[in-house]
C-alpha cells in the first residue's frame, strides 16, 4: 500500500523552458542554440551544465551564477513555471490520504520559491537544505526518513533514470519514471528504465488512478 509520494521538481512539476531560455539570454546566444546542447549532453549521458560549457568554453559555471544574481537576473519561479497537472494532482493525492512531498536537486532559494507557490504539499525541500544531491544515496534515506513511510510504501517520481529511478529503487523506494522534459522522453522506453521503475507514466494526474488501484 502506498502512503507517502515524494516528487523531483525540475521537469516533474516544472518545466525547465525559462530556466535555459535566461541561460541563452545571459550569454548571448539564440536559445534553440542552448536547447539543442542540452539535448545533446543529455543524449550522451552527460551533466546539463556541460551545454553551458560547450556554449562558452572556459566558462565558471558558479562564478556565472553569482553574477547573474548580482545583477538581479537570478532564480526565478512562479506559477507559470508549474506543470498544468501539478495543483489537480497533488490536492487528488492528499485528498486519498497521501502524504506528499517534493525533494528536488535545486538551491535552498528555489526551495523558498517554491514553498512561496503554497503548493499543496506535506513537505518541500531542496538538495541545498540537505546539504546533499542526487543520485548520492544519502539524499534518498533522507527521503525515507522525511517520508514517513516504509520504503515499500514510498514512491519516487521522477524524470531521470540515473538520478531518480535507480537510486531511489538502491535504496529501496518504490520508483514511477515520467516521460516529461529531455530526460523522460529519451529514456522512456530504455529497457533498463522500463525493468527498474515500478510505473511509467505520462503526466501526474496518472499517480492518483495508481494509488486508488
Amino acid at each position: 500500500m502506498i502512503e507517502t509520494i515524494v516528487l523531483d521538481v525540475g521537469e516533474t512539476i516544472t518545466r525547465d523552458d525559462r530556466y535555459w531560455a535566461s541561460w541563452a539570454d545571459w550569454l548571448d546566444i539564440p536559445r534553440h542554440t542552448l536547447s539543442a546542447l542540452v539535448g545533446a549532453v543529455v543524449a550522451q549521458g552527460r551533466d546539463n551544465a556541460d551545454a553551458l560549457r560547450l556554449a562558452r568554453p572556459g566558462i565558471n559555471v558558479a562564478a556565472e551564477y553569482r553574477a547573474r544574481d548580482a545583477a538581479g537576473h537570478g532564480e526565478a519561479l512562479d506559477e507559470s513555471d508549474l506543470y498544468d497537472d501539478v495543483r489537480p494532482a497533488l490536492s487528488g493525492l492528499r485528498q486519498l490520504g497521501i502524504r506528499v512531498i517534493i525533494a528536488g536537486n535545486q538551491t535552498p532559494q528555489a526551495g523558498e520559491l517554491l514553498r512561496g507557490l503554497n503548493l499543496p504539499a506535506d513537505l518541500i525541500v531542496t538538495s541545498g537544505e540537505w546539504g546533499v544531491a542526487k543520485p548520492h544515496p544519502d539524499f534518498f534515506r533522507r527521503v525515507v526518513d522525511v517520508a514517513q513511510t516504509a520504503p515499500s510504501e514510498t514512491v519516487y517520481v521522477g524524470d531521470h533514470p540515473a538520478n531518480d529511478v535507480f537510486p531511489a529503487k538502491a535504496v529501496g523506494l518504490r520508483a514511477a519514471h515520467i516521460r516529461r522534459g529531455p530526460w523522460g522522453h529519451l529514456w522512456a522506453d530504455d529497457p533498463e528504465v522500463m525493468a527498474a521503475a515500478d510505473w511509467r507514466i505520462d503526466g501526474l494526474t496518472q499517480l492518483t488512478s495508481i494509488i486508488a488501484d
